[in-house]
């Protein structure tokens, strides 16, 4: 067995990679650069999960990063359990090739409940009075305090939200470059979100990026020269390309507007009725999987989405089966958006009526991804004097809602979903081995072989 590590930069391109990353231009130099084909839905839960298995997301059911779960009639985002895959994934698909194989999966998704041998991923504390503590789960469980006493706790707040920073992907590669010195894994799997983060709030074109381009770049060359120095094989991959947007679409608010989707009045609020409404949509960036209880309603609702500007394309069930989505997990209908375009999961048609949480951080309660919350509020007027009143508030014990994330959808300029035909927005694997990738290009489905490979051959 050869040791490998496993680099999961989020939105890189090839275009991304040269005189601003001179760590991975130095990789790519010595060994060899492939594009992706990647899934439809491109997003974070569906393409780790096909990398990890090498099924579709018909077989392995991750059909987007959050769906509806009929059985319980609740939309749920952002689940940790690794039992949700099905499928062998490529640790335990090695353990049988190996017994000795160890694996740490440093914060790739569905990253609990796991049979990997050691594992980090964001676990917040919620105390019953409200507050969101960072803190993180980790296997073995005492990982996690020594992690936090070496580094500090897991920086939750700059992991996603308004306050994003380059630290949460510092913090990781601290914590892989432990993981790695100190327990030995064969595969080590790491992620680093920072440059995605930056892509959907700035676009793909915008200058500053440069910036967070070289930040993420610092971060590869310290795990590279971790790797090469015990003379470990390299893979840095990214799951999908972000894209230019303009356009978000408002697609829960066409459907109440024509008496499909309900809400439920609650203290002035208005808060989404899943049991009485005809259909919604849960929207997750360009692909809203959309629901629907009686199956005569089916083509009026398709007819309606169909007429929204912005849509590309809705999927039947039958249609589904071409992109290997047709789960039980998935829509009765699925929607794509154009490549200037991108759902909000918005259904209330007066802000003023908003439910509370819809200008917090808030991914689990939240119906659908919600991009806004990468940016404060710019109404706000004193910003960080309103922020440090509110957590004042918090720390005196009163109940207090951080409400700073605006309800702008125009802010956001980067999205993902969709499958491009141009390779400028393809996704890339990166081999530090110029006899591993045959072709220039990839499917998705392949890269748990490659990792295989790298590991055995």
């Amino acid at each position: 067995m050869r040791r490998t590590l496993v680099i999961n930069v989020v939105g890189l391109t090839e275009p991304i990679i040269g005189e601003n990353t001179p760590n991975l231009h130095k990789l790519r130099t010595a060994g060899q650069l492939s594009y992706i084909e990647t899934i439809t839905p491109a997003v974070t839960c569906s393409v780790q999960a096909t990398f990890l298995t090498g099924e579709m997301p018909d077989q392995h059911g991750i059909v987007a990063n959050g769906w509806f779960d009929q059985q319980y009639n609740e939309i749920w985002f952002w689940r940790q359990s690794n039992r949700l895959i099905k499928g062998e994934k490529v640790w335990e698909t090695a353990k049988q090739i190996n017994a000795e194989f160890s694996c740490a999966n440093m914060f790739w998704w569905y990253n609990m409940a796991t049979t990997a041998d050691f594992t980090v991923t964001p676990r917040p504390m919620y105390p019953a009075d409200g507050r969101k503590i960072p803190d993180c789960h980790t296997k073995p469980a005492e990982l996690r305090d020594v992690l936090t006493e070496k580094f500090g706790s897991f920086p939750l707040f700059n992991f996603w939200g308004p306050n994003t920073s380059i630290n949460s992907s510092r913090w990781i590669t601290e914590a892989s470059k432990y993981v790695w010195q100190t327990n030995h894994p064969t595969l080590m799997l790491v992620y680093l979100p920072h440059l995605d983060y930056s892509l959907q709030r700035l676009g793909p074109q915008h200058p500053e990026l440069i910036k967070d381009i070289k930040l993420v770049d610092k971060l590869c060359g310290e795990l590279i020269d971790m790797a090469l120095n015990d003379e470990a094989r390299i893979i840095v991959l990214s799951e999908y390309a972000i894209t230019p947007v303009t356009k978000p679409i408002h697609i829960n608010r066409l459907l109440r507007e024509n008496g499909f989707l309900q809400t439920r009045d609650e203290l002035g609020l208005e808060q989404l009725d899943l049991s009485n409404s005809r259909a919604f949509a849960v929207s997750d960036h360009q692909i809203a999987h959309i629901y629907v209880h009686n199956h005569a309603d089916i083509p009026a609702v398709r007819r309606l989405v169909e007429s929204m500007d912005g849509v590309e394309r809705i999927l039947s069930r039958e249609d589904s089966e071409q992109y290997s989505l047709n789960n039980s997990r998935s829509g009765n209908l699925i929607a794509l958006a154009k490549p200037d375009a991108w759902f909000t999961y918005y259904y209330w048609l007066d802000d003023r009526r908003a439910p509370d949480y819809a200008r917090t951080v808030d991914i689990h309660r939240k119906p659908g991804f919600d991009p806004a919350e990468l940016f404060f509020d710019p109404t706000i007027r004193i910003l960080p004097l309103s922020i440090m009143w509110k957590l004042l508030k918090r720390k005196l014990g009163f109940r207090q809602l951080l409400d700073v994330i605006p309800l702008m959808p125009e802010l956001v300029k980067g999205s993902h979903g969709i499958v491009h035909n141009d390779k400028k927005y393809s996704p890339i694997v990166i081999s530090s081995e110029r006899n591993r990738l045959f072709n220039p290009t990839i499917h998705a489905t392949a890269i748990k072989k490659l990792i295989l490979d790298h590991i055995f051959a």
